[in-house]
């Protein structure tokens, strides 16, 4: 591979606004990629595959390039020259690349790749939390999985299209895609293409959503003409997967404390040909209360540390805190006590998220469990899903139901 320099120069750019400025990785590369019109879709895929692998693995590139934060140009390009002569990337004689000590590179690299948290490239306290919760064999394998790239998976959108029908119209655009056991409604891309330029895409024939994520509506057990609240709506990817499977009949509240969330959820649901969503901000807690003892189910997709998607999001590796995750702890139980209540009795809740920490999960439902406010459910069952296991992102879902 031949570097170009108006290339590397984006990727320099958008590494000094994620790690000096701490903008978000997918934010900055979607600005990147619309910096040239005549880049094609090779120099768009290095700019944007290049960035994230620095960010990926920024602890490990800083160390063997001996750099500390915050990173001056200088030091970017160091690490820059790391990536590439680990890629065995041919550095050209650019003054930036002068004096770079290639065999050392390769030298630091075998002796940091004998430490975990160095090989795997996360701060300490990271390490020693997912050692702590999961273990030390399975946190090494699960954290090997998370920083692996992620698959480009496609969620059929079932009220307008099937499987076979989007299978065939993207083969028709050379884009190749294979079908998922035990997902119903997931296609996975062979390579990746920007699948949002289809027409596919925007007749609202699929959306891109983790195979992971897929299972969460599934599990919530929905039928045609229920009332679902989603609490945690979002900008809806769950929500409209729900809408699919109760193929638009009945009635599907969607709930979130940010508005602008919501008015996503409303432009993609008008896109999926979704008409049984009503959206409500959560403003106040009578929002809340008005749902209590109301609905057939409820999704609680709550909110977490997001350990189980760093795949798809590197960058939080570096931006997360370990005092984030005991606060969001503190929320998550809040939101099982608050939200559960609307589920009527007989009525079915899923308590889900993209965590693979038993602290954020099966600890969460125990504890609610035993509480006041849950001592009118029953537990019925959980899945863990773990990416070195499944291949896809870290989950965790539990079902539970409201007794008589």
């Amino acid at each position: 591979m031949r570097l170009h320099r108006n290339l590397c120069f984006a990727v320099i750019d958008g590494l000094t606004l994620i790690f000096n400025e701490g903008k978000y990785a997918d934010k900055v590369i979607q600005q990147l990629l619309k910096r040239d019109k005549r880049w094609g879709a090779r120099d768009r895929a290095f700019v944007a595959e290049t960035t994230y692998d620095i960010v990926r693995w920024k602890r490990l590139y800083a160390e063997i390039a001996d750099v500390k934060e915050p990173f001056d140009r200088d030091n970017l390009w160091r690490m820059f020259a790391v990536w590439a002569t680990l890629k065995g990337i041919k550095l050209p004689d650019w003054k930036y690349f002068e004096g770079t000590p290639l065999r050392k590179i390769k030298g630091r690299f075998d002796e940091l790749s004998k430490v975990r948290k160095f090989k795997e490239s996360i701060p300490d306290w990271m390490d020693e939390i997912g050692r702590k919760e999961l273990g030390d064999a399975v946190w090494t394998k699960e954290i090997a999985a998370l920083n692996e790239q992620a698959d480009v998976i496609l969620r059929v959108n079932t009220l307008k299209t099937t499987k076979e029908k989007l299978q065939t119209e993207l083969f028709d655009l050379d884009i190749e895609t294979e079908f998922l056991n035990n997902y119903p409604s997931a296609l996975k891309l062979k390579e990746r293409a920007n699948v949002f330029s289809t027409e596919a895409f925007k007749k609202g024939h699929f959306e891109v959503q983790d195979a992971s994520s897929q299972l969460v509506a599934e599990f919530l057990n929905v039928k045609p003409g229920m009332r679902v609240v989603d609490a945690c709506a979002g900008a809806g990817g769950k929500t409209l997967h729900i809408a699919a499977l109760m193929e638009n009949k009945g009635q599907i509240i969607a709930l979130d404390i940010y508005q602008n969330k919501l008015n996503e959820l409303k432009r993609r649901a008008k896109r999926n040909g979704a008409h049984n969503i009503e959206n409500r901000v959560i403003d106040s807690t009578k929002v809340i209360k008005k749902l209590y003892d109301k609905a057939d189910r409820v999704l609680i997709d709550a909110p977490c540390s997001g350990l189980g998607v760093l795949r798809r999001n590197p960058d939080a590796k570096w931006k997360l805190q370990p005092d984030f995750i005991e606060k969001i702890k503190n929320t998550q139980q809040d939101i099982l006590q608050q939200y559960s209540r609307m589920v009527k009795v007989g009525g079915q809740m899923v308590y889900a998220t993209c965590s693979v920490l038993p602290s954020e999960n099966q600890k969460q439902v125990d504890k609610f469990l035993t509480s006041d406010t849950g001592k009118s459910f029953i537990f019925i069952k959980d899945k863990k899903v773990l990416a070195h296991k499944s291949g896809f992102d870290g989950f965790y879902m539990a079902l539970l139901e409201r007794k008589n």
